[in-house]
């Protein structure tokens, strides 16, 4: 089973793809929210998602509790997606540097919203800034792509 992302996965998170985050709390109660980019390692084997300020207290809250994570990358033309599942190693505040990665993957975003006909100054809305840093491990990569292979492995799929 896949640990690290490969230069491919690597691109594909940082493409302007929809991010999606998924937390639970003590009670396994699941929480979800939409972060507004991502940074991988250069190794692949940690992964940072930016979570807004404005919409991450609950989701902080259960990365805080239990420290539990799954993030899921999908890609809007084609459905192409896949889910990474890890443990959060540290939480932090976003800086300027961050602000320009998470400015660009807003404009990859809204290019492909606009793609399923969202205009530009509806995605832009979307609440960015102040943002929190989330690192996690990628403990697994599971394919989600609708399709033969959909909830498996990243390596099983790969090796057949």
């Amino acid at each position: 089973m896949a640990k690290s992302l490969s230069r491919d996965l690597m691109q594909f998170v940082e493409s302007g793809v929809s991010i999606q985050v998924g937390t639970r709390d003590s009670g396994l109660v699941p929480e979800a929210m939409r972060a507004v980019g991502a940074r991988p390692d250069p190794s692949g084997e940690r992964l940072t998602i930016y979570l807004p300020a404005a919409t991450a207290a609950r989701t902080l809250a259960n990365l805080r509790d239990n420290g539990r994570i799954a993030v899921c990358f999908a890609r809007i033309e084609d459905h192409r997606t896949i889910q990474i599942k890890g443990r959060v190693l540290e939480i932090g505040e976003a800086d300027d540097e961050d602000r320009a990665r998470i400015d660009r993957y807003r404009g990859a975003l809204s290019q492909n919203l606009a793609f399923v006909g969202l205009p530009p100054r509806i995605s832009f809305r979307v609440a960015s800034w102040p943002c929190h840093t989330v690192s996690m491990s990628v403990e697994t990569i599971w394919v989600q792509t609708p399709g033969p292979g959909a909830g498996d492995a990243l390596a099983e799929v790969a090796s057949r």
